[in-house]
C-alpha cells in the first residue's frame, strides 16, 4: 500500500469532518438567507436556469461519466432513464427554476392573528426551516429542484446525492454555486455533501443543532435508514406501491387508457401504478381486455395464474408476497381481483405506501366511498396517478410527496419548506 493510500477510518473520518464542516458553514449564513428579498431570490433562480441552460454541455459530459460508470456496475436501464440528462430535460430543470421563480414566496405570509383584549397585536407568519438536508438517489435533476425551492424558501441546503450521480451532481452544484457568487451571496447557501460511504449519510442525520431538517428521497431502503438512523427532524416522502381499481361500473376503454398511462408513461418514477385491482363484477372479456391491453404495451403481468387464467388471461408471473407490496419501477404491474370496492380498500390498507391511489368507477357513491376511506396522501378519482406531481399540482418543482401525516403531505413545494413564528407586539404591557 503507497504512502497515499487512505484507510476505510481515514476515509470515514475526513468524510465526517466534510460534513460537519459544511454543516456548520450553512448553519453561519442561515439568518442572512432566511431574510433575502422576493425579488432577489427570483433573479438569482432565472439567472441560475438561464446559466444551466448555457453550460449544458458541461453538464451532459459529466452525465457521461456517470452513465457510463452505471452501466459498467450492471445498473438497471429504468435506473439510467433516472439519471440521464439531455438538453431537453435540462431544459426542463431549468423550466423549474422559472417556474418556482414565478411562485409566490411563503416567506412572511401571516397565517393568521388578532388584537388581545390588552392591545398587543399578535400574528403568525411562516418562516425558513433553516438547514434544509436533501438524501437522495440517482436523479440529478433533485439537486437543482432542491437548490430551488430551499432558495426561494429562505433555506440553505446540504445535498447529499448518489454517489452514481457524483459527476453529474457536483457540476452542477458549482454552476448554482457560481451564479450565488455573481449575486454577492456566499457559495455555501448550496453545498454538496461527500458520497464516498454511506456513513456520510450518518453524519448529515445526526448532525443536531446544526440541521434543521432531513428530507429523504428515493427507494424504501434509503426513506427507512433515514426515518429510523435520524436524530435529525426527518420528513418522510415516501415511496409508491400505487394501485388503481378498475370498479364493474367503470368505464372500461378510459380505465384502461389511465392504467396504461400510470404505469408506462415513466414506469421509474415515484407515482407509477404499480398494482391493477379488478373488480370481480367485471365481466371475464373485460377483465381480460385489461390485461392483454398491458401486456400489449410491454408490461409483464405478475398475479395468482390460477386466478387470471380463470378469465383467459395467459403469460403471467406467479406473485410471491412480495409483489404485492413492490414498487417495481419497471415495466411489471401486479394484478389481482378483488370483491368490489371493499375488497379493493381491504388490498390497498395491507400493501399501499400511502402515496397515491385511484379508482375507476362511474358510480359517485362507491367514488365517495373510495375517497373517504382510501388511506393516502393523494385519491384520484378517474384520473391516472401519473397526477401526483408538484408541478400537475400548480406548485412548480417539489422536493418530494410526503406520506406521512404531520407537518406535510402530499407535494411538498413551497409552503410545505417553512415554518411558523409568533410575534407578539405590545406597548410594555405586562402579565398580571
Amino acid at each position: 500500500m503507497s504512502s497515499t493510500t487512505l484507510t476505510d477510518d481515514q476515509i470515514r473520518d475526513n468524510e465526517r469532518t466534510e460534513v460537519l464542516a459544511k454543516a456548520t458553514a450553512a448553519k453561519n449564513i442561515v439568518p442572512d438567507i432566511a431574510v433575502l428579498g422576493t425579488g432577489s431570490k427570483n433573479a438569482i433562480l432565472r439567472a441560475a436556469a438561464d446559466e444551466l441552460v448555457a453550460r449544458s454541455a458541461e453538464i451532459i459530459e459529466a452525465n457521461a461519466s456517470d452513465i457510463e460508470a452505471g452501466r459498467a456496475n450492471g445498473m438497471e436501464e429504468s435506473m439510467i432513464d433516472r439519471l440521464a440528462l439531455d438538453e431537453s430535460r435540462i431544459e426542463g430543470i431549468a423550466g423549474g427554476l422559472r417556474q418556482v421563480a414565478g411562485l409566490t414566496d411563503p416567506v412572511g405570509e401571516v397565517l393568521r392573528g388578532h388584537v388581545m383584549e390588552n392591545g398587543i397585536q399578535m400574528k403568525q407568519v411562516r418562516v425558513p426551516l433553516g438547514v434544509m438536508g436533501m438524501v437522495y438517489e440517482a436523479r440529478p435533476n433533485v439537486t437543482v429542484d432542491a437548490f430551488g425551492l430551499a432558495l426561494k424558501s429562505g433555506n440553505v441546503a446540504l445535498l447529499r446525492g448518489s454517489s452514481t450521480a457524483v459527476h453529474s451532481n457536483t457540476k452542477l452544484v458549482e454552476i448554482l454555486q457560481d451564479v450565488l457568487e455573481r449575486f454577492e451571496l456566499p457559495r455555501e447557501t448550496v453545498q454538496l455533501l461527500p458520497c464516498q460511504t454511506r456513513g456520510s449519510v450518518q453524519d448529515l442525520i445526526t448532525a443536531r443543532g446544526l440541521v434543521d431538517v432531513v428530507i429523504p428521497r428515493g427507494g424504501a431502503g434509503l426513506i427507512n435508514a433515514v426515518v429510523t438512523g435520524a436524530t435529525v427532524p426527518t420528513i418522510e416522502t415516501g415511496t409508491g406501491n400505487c394501485h388503481f381499481y378498475i370498479d364493474a361500473e367503470a368505464k372500461l376503454d378510459q380505465a384502461i387508457a389511465m392504467v396504461i398511462n400510470g404505469k408506462t408513461r415513466r414506469c421509474s418514477v415515484c407515482n407509477a401504478t404499480e398494482t391493477a385491482l379488478l373488480d370481480a363484477a367485471l365481466s371475464d372479456s373485460d377483465k381480460l381486455a385489461v390485461v392483454q391491453a398491458l401486456q400489449e404495451a410491454g408490461v409483464t403481468i405478475h398475479g395468482r395464474v390460477a386466478e387470471l387464467e380463470a378469465f383467459g388471461a395467459t403469460d403471467v408471473v406467479e406473485a410471491t408476497e412480495t409483489d404485492w407490496d413492490s414498487e417495481y419501477l419497471s415495466f411489471d404491474i401486479a394484478v389481482a381481483v378483488v370483491d368490489g370496492v371493499d375488497g379493493a380498500l381491504a388490498h390497498i390498507a395491507k400493501y399501499s405506501t400511502k402515496h397515491t391511489e385511484a379508482i375507476a368507477t362511474q358510480n359517485i357513491e362507491t367514488a365517495q366511498r373510495f375517497a373517504d376511506r382510501v388511506d393516502a396522501a393523494a385519491v384520484m378519482i378517474n384520473a391516472s396517478t401519473a397526477y401526483t406531481d408538484g408541478e400537475q399540482y400548480g406548485m412548480g418543482a417539489e422536493i418530494g410527496i410526503s406520506t406521512q401525516k404531520l407537518h406535510a403531505r402530499g407535494p411538498m413545494a413551497l409552503p410545505e419548506l417553512t415554518s411558523t413564528k409568533w410575534i407578539l407586539q405590545g406597548t410594555g404591557q405586562i402579565r398580571p
